[in-house]
């Protein structure tokens, strides 16, 4: 199995410091701060991150359920909303929204294989005490 991975550097106390993450692949490099991750200031943040990686994660299983299921995906694509509170330290909730071209299948079937995704996608596998959503909707 491929280990993937990243670093991060923080410097100085968390209120005034400042950061940098990277990931292993040199696709993305970019600096952090107390400020972006709690204060909705711009730049990045773990968070933003882990819905990317989430809703990248999301995407690929849905569609490999769907093609599982005889359902070949025109397309997934998932938008995804990390939420944190800074008072608890935590993540608490994580909201999926997916819209997927999907052809011949029928609205019931297509949340059943999406709601088995979202359980079964590594990233919700690794994020489960953090209380997911999933918001599915067919577009053909």
């Amino acid at each position: 199995m491929p280990t993937k991975k990243a670093d991060a550097v923080w410097k100085g106390d968390l209120k005034t410091g400042n950061g940098t993450m990277k990931l292993e692949s040199g696709s993305y490099e970019g600096k952090f701060s107390f400020a972006t991750r709690f204060e909705d200031k711009s730049g990045s943040n773990p968070e933003e991150l882990i819905g990317a990686a989430h809703a990248g994660c999301f995407s690929m299983a849905f569609s490999n359920e769907l093609d599982k299921a005889g359902f070949t995906p025109n397309s997934v694509e998932t938008h995804a909303e990390v939420t944190i509170d800074g008072g608890a330290g935590a993540i608490t909730t994580i909201k999926l929204t997916a819209k997927g071209n999907v052809p011949n299948i029928d609205e019931d079937k297509f949340q059943e294989i999406a709601e088995a995704a979202k359980n079964g996608c590594p990233v919700s596998k690794a994020l489960a005490g953090v209380d997911i959503q999933l918001d599915a909707t067919l577009t053909n």
